[in-house]
């Protein structure tokens, strides 16, 4: 049994080996050649993967590969809410509902029209294949946006968005699932679901962020016991935060999200860490949020199975252009209309319309669905990570430079 257990330690140490060193080499590759890292680790993915070297293989570090996706995500979105300042997002904040709710209702059902037309499959599973893909993805959009200089509202839009909709993505996936394995949907049960899962998360998030913060903090006149260890602690508040949400069924992403939040917005509160401190604590995120980004985006370059892809490729291919073109457009459309009080500008409107990344949470979506040997669960697999590889690519490349042509930077709309 020891044995047993010193091998594994050792498979899972190798595992990770294997995945930074990868990562680190091709981050220096995509410097060179002038492309997103997140396309060059998909690609190291691809590389070191079943597909190619057969280096890392999911089903030989099942465990290893789940804890990075999740503990990777977490952090990223706990990153990503101390990028929110509440004052801006209170003023965008019917938007964002909207968006995470609604709008990926809109891109849901519009995907999986086309995909029943397109891959003639069951009008049950188009609309799965809708679910699944109808999220945008927190763990590309955080980074991205911290390195660009496009406005506060806009940006934090964005951020808060790919947050809060995973849980609605989620949601519609299970419902569906609940459809075709059981044959019964129920409307008011869905619509509970969804309030549980945020509420409850938002919930945990409040009381474990205001925790953290009021522990590492000095706030004037009580200084926070454990104001040495802001990075230990943030640790703590993350991981706590997701475990505790799921245990209860709620939001472990909003969860942590929310706590980022928190973190990110203490002088609010009237409490703040010791400059000292804050430094170290930014230096130790900052590398984090790097190691844990290269992790997830190789992990997902191993998952691509070739033969799925190229078997189904043109429709593939048509879906995820109708996802781009079609579903996003008209889902931002229909969400920020309801706004009135944001006074978005059609330049602001037509950027959100091509910012929607696919990532961590689809591939998870998928990935389960192929576990659970559903029909049709291979194409859906094939069409998401099609989706995941071509929005990275395409739209993330292109996000900087679109801002640019829409004026949308920050120093040019204070001009």
């Amino acid at each position: 049994m020891a044995t047993d257990t010193v091998l594994q330690a050792n498979k899972i140490l190798e595992f990770l080996a294997i995945i930074i060193l990868s990562g680190v080499v091709f981050s220096k590759i995509s410097g060179i050649v002038k492309l997103p890292d997140v396309v060059l680790y998909i690609i190291a993915g691809i590389i070191i993967g079943p597909q190619v070297l057969n280096l890392v293989n999911i089903d030989t570090y099942p465990i290893g590969n789940q804890l990075i996706l999740t503990f990777g995500a977490a952090y990223i979105l706990y990153d990503g809410g101390r990028e929110i300042d509440l004052k801006v997002l209170n003023k965008v904040k019917l938007s964002v509902i909207v968006l995470s709710t609604l709008g990926v209702l809109v891109s849901m059902f519009i995907t999986g029209y086309f995909a029943f037309k397109i891959l003639h499959i069951q009008w049950i599973y188009a609309l799965l294949l809708g679910a699944v893909i109808a999220s945008t993805d927190p763990s590309v959009l955080v980074p991205l946006f911290k390195n660009m200089n496009i406005n506060d509202r806009l940006k934090q839009t964005i951020i808060a968005e790919s947050a809060f909709n995973d849980a609605a993505g989620a949601i519609a996936t299970f419902a569906i699932l609940g459809i075709i394995t059981a044959g019964t949907f129920s409307l008011s049960d869905s619509i509970f679901e969804l309030f549980k899962t945020s509420l409850g998360g938002i919930a945990v998030g409040l009381i474990l962020g205001l925790l953290a913060s009021k522990a590492i903090s000095d706030s004037g006149t009580k200084v926070g016991v454990f104001q040495e260890h802001p990075s230990e602690i943030a640790l703590g508040a993350v991981i706590g935060a997701y475990v505790i949400s799921n245990y209860f069924g709620f939001s472990g992403f909003i969860a942590v999200f929310v706590v980022g939040m928190i973190c990110g917005n203490k002088k609010i509160l009237n409490m703040c860490i010791p400059e000292q401190f804050l430094e170290t604590h930014l230096r130790f995120k900052e590398v984090m949020t790097i190691i844990m980004r290269m992790m997830i985006f190789i992990l997902l370059g191993t998952h691509v199975d070739f033969g799925i892809l190229f078997s189904n490729i043109g429709s593939t291919l048509l879906i995820v252009a109708i996802l781009i073109f079609v579903a996003r457009p008209i889902s931002v459309l229909v969400s920020v209309t309801w706004d009135r009080t944001a006074k978005w500008s059609m330049r602001e409107i037509i950027y959100l319309m091509w910012v929607r990344e696919t990532g961590v949470i689809p591939a998870a979506l998928a990935g389960m669905l192929v576990a659970m040997n559903l029909p049709n669960a291979e194409i859906i697999s094939a069409v998401t990570f099609a989706a995941i590889f071509i929005t990275l690519t395409f739209q993330a490349s292109t996000s900087k430079l679109l801002a640019k042509a829409l004026k949308l930077e920050a120093d040019v709309l204070s001009e």
